[in-house]
């Protein structure tokens, strides 16, 4: 008897867990420290049923596990609210940038779960284990520079632009870390490309404290990109080598710019060129 009740158990287990399963899927195995983290989580539905989720903010839960005593501190709650309704024989993606609500900051070998609460069922679904590492990169310059402000004869606040190499499996990647000026709090890590491994970026700062950066992507292509204080993406070009190679270069009235070269028009230039139409996106999204 014992025996049967253990093996009808052991059936509802597998029964449940092919009705709904969940995957953690990540852009890249490696992130640099402060990086966004945005993990995917697909969630397909085998049950038969359309099934209501995002009702509240425990049906989409993660844990996370370090390596080498590593420990994970959750610093608040993942903002996953957002009913949506899970029909049958579909998945749907909800994107959640983990970053800002665990403590990743130490280098080391991590992985991440994500369970889905199921409260009318009285039952969770969760992932396998997805791996990946976090790194300190490489710190390639660095400078302080105070924030613009209309206020006359206010104190400036002072921050600091820091450019960074990361190391992948696959590629090289530049960095820039926004800070305060300390150095001890980070406002933001952007991405800011692949990067060749003998490329030494060109930084430069304007009059208005845009970061200005110009470096190597390709045997014959370079990328410029202009960041304001704020961390956001103002300017974005691609160059190619010519006859002369691209380089930054300021005017007689302060003003920067990429001499040399030749600009190579692409779909993913800031401000984006008036001849690329958005496509329409297929994949279906949890995100209301």
């Amino acid at each position: 008897m014992r025996i049967l009740l253990a093996i009808i158990a052991l059936v509802s287990v597998a029964t449940a867990q092919a009705q709904i399963n969940v995957e953690i899927v990540l852009d890249q195995e490696t992130y640099l420290a402060n990086e966004p983290l945005i993990a995917k989580v697909r969630i397909s539905n085998a049950s038969g049923q359309t099934i209501p989720m995002g009702k509240g903010p425990d049906w989409l839960t993660f844990g996370f596990e370090g390596r080498d005593n590593l420990i994970v501190t959750q610093k608040g709650p993942v903002p996953v609210d957002g009913e949506f309704k899970s029909e049958s024989s579909t998945t749907v993606i909800k994107p959640v940038n983990l970053e800002p609500y665990f403590n990743l900051s130490q280098a080391g070998r991590y992985s991440v779960t994500a369970t889905v609460n199921i409260p009318a069922w009285g039952q969770s679904f969760t992932s396998r284990p997805k791996n990946f590492n976090i790194t300190k990169g490489t710190r390639l310059w660095e400078t302080n520079f105070g924030v613009p402000t209309t206020q006359t004869n206010a104190v400036p606040e002072i921050r600091k632009y820091v450019l960074q190499q990361g190391n992948h499996i696959h590629d090289i990647r530049l960095y820039l870390r926004l800070m305060d000026a300390g150095g001890g709090l980070t406002f933001k890590v952007l991405t800011l490309g692949q990067m060749l491994s003998f490329s030494r970026p060109e930084p430069q700062l304007d009059k208005e404290s845009n970061l200005h950066v110009l470096f190597q992507t390709s045997a014959r292509g370079f990328t410029y990109l202009v960041v304001t204080p704020d961390g956001d993406f103002k300017i974005r070009r691609i160059y190619d080598y010519t006859d002369s190679r691209p380089i930054l270069r300021a005017d007689e009235t302060g003003n920067i710019g990429v001499s040399g070269g030749i600009r190579r028009v692409t779909a993913t230039d800031l401000p984006k060129p008036p001849q690329f139409d958005d496509f329409p996106k297929n994949e279906k999204s949890a995100t209301p």
